[in-house]
């Protein structure tokens, strides 16, 4: 079941989120690894500029989180993460179909550009990359992270995106 997620899920967000990224340890470049991930204080900065996460639940337990940030025209598919020991089981896909009927205007996501999975998972729902010049135009619009992020990141778009 997906269901919007509330205060009292912030701490199963922080949980879900570092879990997952653990996948990123040793693929990202080692100057943008920490642990954990995304500390607390990153997370509520993120949903104070207005990232809404969403949950998907099974049998009582979140399984999966991904937020939604609509701004200027544009909606971002943010922190989208699903426990590892639930990946590969469409939990992700379905969040995501959700996220994606859920607003009118284009999508954008940023992710590692060597997290070779995330890209195959976004471009199988229907997303395609951007050219080098318009992803570091976007991320610097939409986006507010390190230049060095930038520089080891891609940006994805539906094909409501010009």
């Amino acid at each position: 079941m997906i269901t919007i997620a509330t205060d009292n899920d912030f701490d199963i967000i922080y949980q879900i989120i570092n879990d997952s990224a653990s996948a990123y340890k040793g693929v990202i470049p080692a100057d943008r690894w920490q642990d954990p991930y995304m500390p607390k204080d990153e997370l509520r900065v993120q949903i104070e500029q207005g990232v809404q996460f969403w949950k998907y639940t099974d049998q009582g337990d979140v399984l999966g989180v991904m937020g939604i940030q609509p701004l200027d025209g544009v909606t971002l598919i943010r922190h989208a993460y699903v426990r590892s020991a639930e990946r590969g089981k469409g939990v992700g896909g379905i969040l995501l179909e959700h996220l994606i009927k859920m607003t009118q205007t284009p999508i954008l996501i940023g992710t590692w550009a060597q997290a070779s999975w995330a890209i195959k998972f976004y471009e199988k729902h229907g997303f395609r990359l951007l050219g080098e010049q318009e992803k570091n135009q976007l991320l610097s619009k939409y986006w507010i992270i390190p230049e060095r992020q930038k520089e080891t990141s891609v940006v994805l778009a539906n094909n409501a995106w010009k």
